[in-house]
C-alpha cells in the first residue's frame, strides 16, 4: 500500500511554500558542519548509531547538509548519493539521514506506524513506500527542500515522478533516528498519480512495491 507520507513534500511536517534553491544554499552557510564522514561509497558515523554504511560502488557522493529544524528543535544531518546518466539525470537516489531532537524539546518523539519491519546490521527498521511527484511544494526548512537544493547545486536533476522506499531505525526512546531512503524513477509511461489509489495503474503497485523494497534493501549495508 502506498504510504500517506510524501517524500518530496516533507516527511512528517506540513508542506508550506517552496524556497528557491539559491536561497536555501545561502541559508545553509550558517549550518553546522556534518559530524559524519564519507570516503568513497562509505559513510562513517561515530554515534547515534555508531555504524559504517556502505552504498553501491558505482554511486556518486553528492554531498551533505546539516541544519536545525527550528520549529521542532530537530538537528538534521543529510547525506546524498546518486546514480545518474551523463546528463546528470538521477536514476537512483540513496538518501541517508540522521536526526535528533534537542533537550529543549523533551516531549517530542519521532512517530512511525508502518506495520512492516526489516532487520539490517542488527538494527530494526520501520519500512514504508510511496509514489510521488518531485515538483510538489516544500517547507523551505524541510529535509526534502534541503535535498533538492543540494542536488540542484551539483547539477543533478530528479525525475518528475519517483517511487521510494524508506527505512527508519529509532533510538533513545524514539528521540533519535537513522533514516535511509531509496528512490528511482516511476516506470516508463507512468506518473506518481497513476500509481496512487484511484490512479489508472494502482493495480500494479503491489508488484512494483515488492521489487522496490528488495532493491532498496539490497543497495545498503550497515556494519
Amino acid at each position: 500500500m502506498v504510504a500517506a507520507a510524501s517524500p518530496w513534500a516533507y516527511w512528517r511536517k506540513p508542506a508550506l511554500l517552496c524556497l528557491a534553491a539559491l536561497g536555501l544554499l545561502a541559508a545553509g552557510a550558517q549550518a553546522a558542519a556534518p559530524e559524519r564522514s564519507v570516503e568513497g561509497h562509505s559513510l562513517a558515523s561515530a554515534h547515534d548509531p555508531k555504524v559504517r554504511i556502505d552504498l553501491p560502488t558505482p554511486a556518486t557522493y553528492v554531498g551533505a547538509d546539516r541544519w536545525l529544524l527550528k520549529e521542532y528543535a530537530d538537528d538534521i544531518e543529510l547525506h546524498a548519493f546518486v546514480d545518474a546518466d551523463a546528463q546528470k539525470h538521477v536514476q537512483r537516489l540513496y538518501w541517508v539521514q540522521f536526526e535528533a531532537y534537542l533537550p529543549s524539546r523533551p516531549e517530542l518523539k519521532h512517530t512511525y506506524d508502518s506495520p512492516r519491519h526489516v532487520t539490517m546490521g542488527g538494527m530494526d527498521f520501520f519500512v514504508d513506500s510511496w509514489a510521488e511527484a518531485t515538483g510538489s511544494k516544500d517547507d523551505p526548512d524541510s529535509d526534502s527542500a534541503h535535498l533538492k537544493a543540494l542536488l540542484g547545486s551539483k547539477g543533478f536533476e530528479l525525475p518528475t515522478s519517483v517511487i521510494s522506499v524508506r527505512f527508519v531505525h529509532l533510538m533513545d526512546g524514539a528521540r533519535k533516528e537513522l533514516m535511509f531512503i531509496y528512490s528511482e524513477p516511476a516506470p516508463a509511461g507512468l506518473t506518481a498519480a497513476d500509481l496512487k489509489k484511484g490512479g489508472k495503474a494502482y493495480g500494479q503497485w503491489v508488484d512494483l512495491e515488492k521489487g522496490l523494497m528488495e532493491r532498496g534493501e539490497a543497495s545498503i549495508r550497515f556494519h
